[in-house]
């Protein structure tokens, strides 16, 4: 990466639906000199703090002031080094913290930090939140979860798809501050491309958001936007915990060539969508021997055209099948499992490559918010909402696939502040004693 790349990003820390206080914090550097970047490099952290309230509150407070300062103040010169023992610094200072009030003891948090340098991307984590990277239509996973799970599939004692029938899923195996000592694991550093988009998220993003899921948001929406509409998911399938995003946009290089100038498509290809030459062209000549069958038959050729007809209907049907068959592997996202052996490569992958059947549930989610808005008589923009609503309905005759995610995006977000709108009067109104019906949340 170079000085002179510029770094787009966005955060949203948002408390979810069921708790009363967050416990998430993050903390965002960006150089504002060339002398500091060259030895240091950007910095990004999210924690995601652990306990009773206040406890896990503070703990994860402490994290997010400790690192940055220790990490720009460290003489050291080599940069994973320098965030490793950023990380352990912190880990004292929670730990202390913790022992000096039995109110406090044992409190800990999750910590996962990302610098952009000039030596690439380094990762340093301990917990279960993530660090993302997603480039050319993928989904990387820089991170390991510190969690039973991820401990057992490193094992080999779990094997990969019983891995989301396991319970407990978030038993954290090591986090900042409850032992005196911690072990930080540091990956990379990895190259960094232009255009990559890194993401930093607390597990109340991860345990409602597939991986893919995460990936199409990430890459097609604005970082503030996907910040948003991944926070909106997340809530409307539950939202039963903090949840916190970061999106990094590394800008393009000096003298590279622009997105537009390149060979290669810069939107992810959803395959199946395009009809090719050869396939049209079968269904013509499928068509005509069947025509040309028929005609045999009134010319008092039976036998030769019952078999042309026979052998142009079984090759119809073999194109249509072969059709509907590329149709649908184009709409499913294509993942693998990839539990690396070294620093230097992801520990899991799966493709960001966006599908129709994710537009479909994006659009499914909005009409039912849209449906509950109106029967509940939520507060709504309805002007903007209408609007967004059309830009999307334009895209899909379109087939603009980026713009129908982000024109929905823009409806739920609309939707969705209503929504929070009428939390809060619920709120106010039962802290008065006041008594309402129960609105129903709506499902996504």
């Amino acid at each position: 990466m170079r000085w002179e790349q510029q770094v787009i990003y966005a955060s949203i820390s948002d408390v979810g639906l069921r708790r009363q206080n967050n416990q998430d914090s993050h903390v965002i550097q960006i150089c504002s000199d060339y002398e500091t970047w060259r030895e240091h490099g950007h910095l990004f952290v999210v924690a995601d703090g652990m306990g009773g309230h206040a406890v896990g509150e503070l703990a994860s407070k402490i994290a997010v002031d400790t690192i940055p300062q220790a990490f720009f103040k460290s003489k050291v010169p080599e940069i994973p080094r320098a965030l490793r023992t950023a990380l352990e610094t912190a880990n004292a200072a929670i730990h202390e913290r913790g022992t000096a009030n039995q109110d406090f003891l044992r409190m800990g948090t999750t910590c996962s930090g990302l610098v952009l340098s000039r030596g690439g991307a380094i990762v340093g984590h301990v917990g279960d939140s993530r660090v993302y990277r997603i480039r050319q239509g993928k989904i990387e996973q820089l991170s390991f979860d510190h969690s039973l799970q991820w401990e057992l599939l490193k094992r080999g004692q779990l094997h990969p798809d019983e891995a989301f029938l396991f319970e407990p899923r978030h038993v954290i195996t090591r986090s900042l501050g409850p032992e005196p000592k911690v072990q930080v694991d540091v990956e990379g550093p990895f190259p960094i491309e232009s255009h990559d988009v890194y993401l930093l998220c607390s597990d109340g993003l991860t345990t409602y958001l597939q991986d893919h899921e995460i990936g199409m948001v990430a890459s097609h929406l604005s970082a503030p936007e996907a910040c948003r509409f991944l926070v909106h998911l997340a809530n409307l399938r539950g939202g039963s915990d903090n949840i916190t995003v970061v999106i990094v946009r590394v800008g393009q290089a000096p003298g590279e060539p622009h997105l537009s100038e390149l060979d290669e498509d810069p939107e992810p290809v959803i395959k199946g969508e395009s009809v090719s030459g050869w396939w049209l062209g079968g269904i013509w000549a499928s068509t005509l021997l069947m025509v040309l069958g028929i005609c045999l038959f009134f010319l008092r050729e039976p036998i030769s055209g019952f078999w042309l007809v026979l052998w142009s209907v079984l090759a119809m049907g073999g194109l249509l099948a072969w059709r509907l068959w590329n149709l649908t592997r184009g709409s499913e996202p294509v993942a693998e499992e990839l539990m690396a052996t070294g620093s230097d490569s992801p520990y899991r992958t799966a493709s960001a490559r966006l599908t129709r059947k994710f537009l479909n549930h994006v659009a499914a989610i909005e009409a039912e918010l849209q449906r509950t808005a109106s029967d509940e008589g939520w507060r709504i923009d309805w002007n903007s909402h209408e609007e967004a609503y059309q830009r999307a309905q334009s895209a899909i005759a379109d087939k603009a696939y980026p713009q129908i995610l982000s024109a929905y995006a823009r409806a739920i977000d609309v939707l969705m502040a209503g929504v929070l709108l009428n939390r809060k009067q619920l709120q106010q109104d039962s802290r008065k004693g006041k008594l309402l019906p129960i609105i129903e949340e709506p499902e996504s």
